[in-house]
Order: structure tokens, then sequence, then C-alpha cells
């Protein structure tokens, strides 16, 4: 029959396209992947960027003699009066904006101890750093330099600040889980599998980021943080190491400024008694692998804080990247070969609980 033999007809060309769509779609996937990982490798699209510093200090000194130097070659001799006032204690912060912006709150970047800001900009093999991870899903980016390092300034030793701890070359290989434990850096060992870049001219480069570290400051960093949330609003806060500290205890005081945390390998806890003041923020903590006994006294400490959070009421989950196949990290997770499939994971928890859209 005419109408049967057109059906079939109309069947057969339905037929045709389905299996053309159904073969060009891996295609059209691939391309679509393509461009994406494109914007992520290629040129940053920047509304505005810039500096500031925030917080501070006053302080008198007295009673020092006055001093006099040359300061250049050629010039002319200096007098001074180091008796007088001095702001101390101030914080230096980068932002970036991206042009799209995605993230649903300002993202801050907290480095850890003996470092700077620098910690997310680039790592030591010259590959973009978090700050750009986070820049191209458009976030609202702010790196500090916490007080007393990089461009916050210093101040009078010993009058105001004690003296600083310095890091000689073999200490960060063998305490931050590069090398196999103690005497590797003299063994030129490393840790099994380990992920960070360990060839010489990598492992100087991170070397010459390292700076000291004030013992007498935790005060001044404190408050540096809280002016810095004031002025900025409140925020997703990423840190590191000693910086999750910071983050926990800077956030028991001011919970109001803070819409999620994201520590990796805190080096420290909050106040255990006050964990219920960070029962209403949104918490994630992650740690890697080739623990020795004192990292995993570390992250046993940060479980059991964890636990008392959770005890009050709020939510702090675990990412133990071993447990999610991701291995050989060590405590410079951000600088690692696998940081981005790290840093994937911390954006993806932040897409799930709503921060990004």
């Amino acid at each position: 029959m005419p109408g049967t033999t057109r059906c079939r007809i109309k069947a057969a060309r339905f037929a045709q396209d389905a299996g053309r769509l159904a073969a060009a779609l891996p295609v059209a996937l691939a391309l679509l992947l393509g461009a994406a990982g494109a914007q992520e490798t290629g040129p940053l699209t920047i509304e505005r960027f810039g500096s500031f510093h925030v917080g501070g200090r006053n302080v008198e000194i007295s009673g020092q003699p006055i001093r006099e130097y040359m300061p250049t070659t050629g010039g002319a001799l200096n007098r001074i009066d180091p008796n007088g006032a001095y702001i101390v204690g101030a914080m230096y912060a980068q932002y970036m904006i991206p042009a799209a912006q995605r993230g649903t709150a300002p993202l801050m970047l907290w480095h850890g101890a003996y470092l700077t800001g620098a910690t997310w900009e680039t790592t030591p093999d010259g590959r973009e750093g978090w700050d750009h991870f986070f820049l191209r899903r458009g976030w609202a980016t702010y790196v500090t330099d916490a007080v007393e390092r990089g461009r916050s300034g210093w101040a009078m030793v010993p009058e105001i600040f004690r003296e600083p701890v310095f890091l000689p070359l073999q200490n960060p290989w063998e305490r931050f889980r590069i090398g196999d434990g103690p005497g590797s850096f003299a063994r030129n060992t490393t840790a099994p599998g380990t992920q960070f870049p360990t060839d010489r001219a990598s492992y100087m480069n991170f070397m010459r980021q390292v700076v000291p570290r004030f013992l007498s400051t935790d005060e001044d960093v404190t408050a540096g943080y809280i002016a810095l949330l004031e002025r900025v609003g409140p925020s997703v806060v990423v840190a590191h190491s000693q910086g999750a500290a910071f983050a926990w205890q800077v956030a028991q005081r001011r919970p109001e400024l803070f819409r999620a945390l994201v520590l990796v390998e805190p080096a420290g806890t909050g106040d255990m008694a006050q964990a219920a003041r960070l029962k209403d923020i949104p918490q994630v903590f992650v740690y890697g692998d080739n623990m020795d006994s004192r990292w995993t006294a570390i992250r046993e400490n940060a479980r059991g804080f964890a636990a008392a959070i959770r005890t009050a009421g709020g939510q702090v989950d675990e990412i133990d990247l071993p447990a999610r196949g991701i291995r050989g990290n060590s405590h410079m997770v951000m600088m690692d070969r696998n940081g981005d499939q790290v840093a994937q994971l911390l954006q993806d928890w932040l897409a799930a609980h709503g921060f990004w859209r």
C-alpha cells in the first residue's frame, strides 16, 4: 500500500539519521571537552586585579641609640633616630577578579609556615598554581602574604618581634614528605612514588621562596586575617598547613566572615573548647600519604577536632587522597605533579555545596 510504503521509507530515513547522530555524538562530545580544556589552558580574562595592605597596629619605641649608616655606594651618610612610632602587623593581599565570575563568594588562599602567597602562584617546575586553577573556573581569588612574610614587612627584632626561625635546605625535603625521612636529603632519596618535582633545579626553586617564621606573631597574624575578611567580605578560605590552623582559629573568633573552609593538610587545630562556634561553616580537609609518625599524629589531631565540630552539629568532610587512589602527595600538595587533580576534588566539593554556579 502506498501509505505503508511511505511509512517504511520515513522509518528507514529516521533510522539512518539516528545512526548518523549516534556516530556524531562522540565526536561532538570530544570537541566540546576539547574546547573546555582549551579554556583551562588558554588566556585568562581578568576584569581587574591589584593589591592592598590591611590591618596593623602602632608601636612606640624609645631608648634606642641614633644610628649612622651609608645607604648606597657613592651616597651620603644617613643619620636615623629609630625612636618613635611604627606600624607593624599589616598584611598584604593580591586579588584577581575574572571577567566571568562563577564562585558565589571570594576565594582566599592562605599559605603555611615559612612560606608566602607564592605557594599558590606557580609550582617549582614552572606549572600554573592553584591561583590559576581557581581563576580559570571563575573564582575571584585573594592571595595573601601573612603578617611578617613576603610583602607584609617585618618589625624590629628583638624590640617588637622575637628572633625568627630559618630552615636549612634539608628540612623541608625531610619534613614535608618529599624525601623518605631523616637523612634523605643527604642520600638524595625520595618518598615512595612522590609527586613533588624532585630534580635539584625544582627543589632549589622551592627553597628560594622559603622565608623566616616568627614564633611571636600569632595574634598579629590573626588580626591581619580578620582585617582582610572584614574588607573583602565573607569568603571561602582555602588554607594550607599553619594557615589552615589559623583559618580554624580565626573562624572561631569571627564565624560570620566565612562561607566555607577548605583545609589542605592542616598542621594544627582550633580551640577544642570552642568547636561549636564552627558548626555553621561547611568544611573539608585533605591529607596525602607517605605519613610518618609525626604527620599521622597531626592528622589524628585534625580528625579529633573535626569530630568535636560534628558533635556540635557541624559538617566536616575528610578527603583521604590514597583512599581515592591518588598517591604520592607531599605536604606541598598544590605543588605536586598531581596537584590539579586534588584541586578538582576540592572544586567539586565546593560546587556540590552550592558555592559555584
